[in-house]
């Protein structure tokens, strides 16, 4: 989905601390404020779909709580009332990150949005479970994964709803996201919206961890074939954080991975179902590799050829404002590793994934 002016956006540092990166989007004459955070453990989180349960939950907890404490710094968090969509919201340490931050967190609800299904096709959204607080002049908090956005945009209308029911006005919505660039138009179309009943309302501030992805859009199931439509994250099209890119490309198989977070439900909460997925997704990928062409599939992975040049790549990873020695660092190592591949098969990366993925999660393979 084309963003207005993506072009012209440009990452560009705000802070290093404690660990966490930051970087703002710029650029783009955005109504709100979009950034990427990095860190050690959320890196660590997309990167190896091995990582399951509880520590889904641990690895975003230091960046949340870093970013928590630099939006309190800058005055734009007064009192907080936490909106938890069942269930992959749960996966989000806004509570606790809010408590170590100490803001004052006045209130929490609940909302259970699920898909309407009518004969076996999805035919809507409802929610069968809210229970919902309206906090004068605060900000909502709200963390989940966007990848087509119907979800969000189906519980946010009702939650502003209920506040203008209530008579009380939100101060601003803060969004922490495992997410996709769709989220960004979503989100400007609604501030134009909420706008026009409360002219006051600053906006959202988007909190992307390790990057702005895309998904495949409309009729694209990707070079394998096999890739789900806005489910499946991947770089093409987005701006990835630079330590993010200089992790994963520091290994071979995490970029050819099918999508960056897989479902963040189920690998806290329904584990078996996780594994299943994943393995799924490597065996599928073994049975099509003859019709595979790998160069294709790597370049789908980068978001470019494999052969752009280092000004054409600046552009498309939108590093302008990145150091030089930054820049051409990245360049190089994404070229280095685009040569280690020379020799290597999809079969053998394939078979590689299988029997990690396997060894590691074998316990829920029952």
């Amino acid at each position: 989905m084309l963003i207005p002016k993506w072009d012209e956006v440009t990452l560009v540092p705000e802070f290093f601390d404690q660990g966490v990166d930051c970087y703002q989007l710029q650029g783009g004459d955005f109504l709100n404020e979009y950034y990427v955070v990095s860190e050690a453990e959320t890196r660590k989180l997309m990167n190896h779909p091995e990582v399951v349960g509880y520590e889904v939950y641990k690895c975003l907890l230091n960046s949340t709580s870093q970013m928590l404490y630099y939006l309190k710094e800058k005055k734009k968090i007064t009192s907080a009332n936490i909106l938890s969509i069942l269930r992959g919201a749960l996966n989000y340490p806004l509570e606790e990150s809010c408590y170590q931050e100490h803001i004052r967190v006045h209130d929490i609800s609940f909302m259970s949005c699920e898909r309407v299904f009518k004969d076996k096709e999805m035919v809507g959204l409802a929610v069968k479970y809210s229970k919902l607080t309206a906090v004068p002049n605060s900000t909502l908090m709200i963390g989940d994964i966007i990848a087509s956005g119907e979800t969000l945009v189906y519980c946010l209308k009702e939650v502003i709803n209920f506040y203008r029911n209530a008579g009380v006005q939100l101060r601003n919505i803060l969004f922490f996201t495992i997410g996709g660039t769709k989220g960004i138009n979503l989100l400007e179309k609604f501030t134009k919206e909420i706008r026009e009943f409360w002219p006051e309302f600053e906006g959202f501030i988007v909190v992307y961890y390790e990057g702005i992805f895309s998904c495949y859009e409309d009729g694209d199931y990707g070079v394998s074939g096999i890739n789900r439509q806005w489910i499946d994250f991947y770089w093409k099209g987005g701006i990835v954080a630079p330590a993010f890119r200089r992790q994963t490309l520091s290994m071979r198989d995490p970029l050819f991975e099918k999508c960056t977070i897989y479902d963040g439900g189920a690998r806290r909460y329904e584990i078996r179902e996780h594994v299943e997925e994943v393995l799924e997704f490597w065996e599928g990928l073994l049975g099509r590799k003859d019709g595979i062409i790998f160069k294709e599939l790597l370049e789908e992975k980068l978001g470019h050829s494999v052969d752009i040049s280092y000004e054409d790549w600046v552009r498309d990873c939108h590093y302008q404002a990145l150091s030089e020695e930054e820049k051409k660092w990245l360049y190089k190592q994404e070229k280095g590793y685009i040569e280690s591949l020379k020799g290597v098969t999809l079969e053998e990366i394939c078979e590689t994934r299988i029997a990690e993925f396997t060894d590691s999660l074998k316990k829920y393979m029952i």
